[in-house]
């Protein structure tokens, strides 16, 4: 497979992609990489379940945060080629197992190899597109009708802190345009008589240290963008991690007095779903990324 010119997410960098690599940012080819693929208990309650999530974890990124937690993969390329047909097999044998869905994790720079897969085999389970909100819209609906839950993260109200820390321009806008066609696609939240999703956008954010304003803003937006037709993660489980550790903001975990003081806005703006303990803050959440499953 040949992309000739890439516009998958929002840099749109328009590079060629072919099967022995690529130089746009993301530095993927047309060959899916693969770190990981297993049960993993680690999302959000109506997603993890008691059976767990089916997650295939793809390497590279779109973005480069310096805090990811998954860097070994996103930043190192750290995986295993595996092909359309190979992907659609292991669909078949997750749900074989019993999980609640197929969760495909930081997938956007292979969208179009994904779509091949589930053109092959669109499992009767939810599948769950896992992503950064720095999708273009064009990739995105390559997606339509085989993606049945989006998980959006929305990162940046700020934009000079998407650039800092994540090397992405005008992250904001972009988050608000990809989500809007997530939700022209699957529609407002819907689950099953267990609780668990079945269709709709949770849309997540990572509270991150010092950066308060960032977040209230992120939740306003959201507020004033899509109200009741998302569902809101908002995540307290920020530790540092790959160029983060040592930084001099992000170098530490978040305070009581910082999440509360978001918590309180997600609170007042009356936005549903779901708000990490404080507690969840360390690296127990993080998989190994040793080609379990490949």
């Amino acid at each position: 497979m040949i992309i000739e010119s890439c516009n998958l997410c929002s840099r749109r960098c328009g590079v060629r992609r072919d099967e022995n690599g690529g130089n746009g940012f993301c530095k993927a080819g047309t060959t899916m990489k693969v770190a990981r693929i297993a049960p993993h208990f680690g999302e959000e309650p109506c997603i993890s379940g008691k059976r767990g999530s089916g997650a295939v974890f793809f390497s590279h990124c779109v973005l480069n945060c310096i805090f990811c937690q998954n860097y070994k993969i996103s930043h190192g390329g750290f995986g295993k080629d595996i092909s359309p047909l190979e992907l659609a097999n292991k669909f078949e044998e997750l749900e074989k197992i019993g999980v609640h869905n197929i969760n495909l994790v930081s997938g956007t720079q292979y969208i179009p190899l994904i779509r091949q897969a589930l053109l092959l085999h669109k499992p009767q389970i939810p599948v769950i597109f896992n992503c950064s909100g720095y999708e273009s819209a064009e990739g995105l609906r390559l997606l339509n009708g085989l993606v049945d839950v989006y998980l959006p993260d929305f990162k940046y109200n700020d934009n000079s802190l998407a650039c800092r820390y994540s090397k992405a321009l005008n992250y904001k806008a972009s988050a608000v345009a990809a989500i809007e066609e997530m939700l022209n696609q699957v529609g407002s939240p819907s689950f099953d008589d267990d609780g668990m999703i079945k269709s709709g956008v949770i849309i997540r954010h990572l509270v991150l240290p010092s950066a308060t304003k960032n977040s209230i803003g992120v939740l306003k937006q959201i507020s004033e963008s899509f109200g009741s037709r998302v569902l809101v993660s908002l995540m307290a489980q920020y530790t540092p991690c790959a160029k983060a550790v040592g930084h001099e903001l992000l170098g530490r975990k978040i305070t009581k007095r910082e999440y509360q003081k978001v918590l309180d806005v997600l609170i007042e703006l009356g936005l549903d779903g779901y708000a990490q303990e404080l507690s969840s803050s360390g690296r127990e959440e993080i998989p190994d990324f040793d080609l379990t499953g490949l």
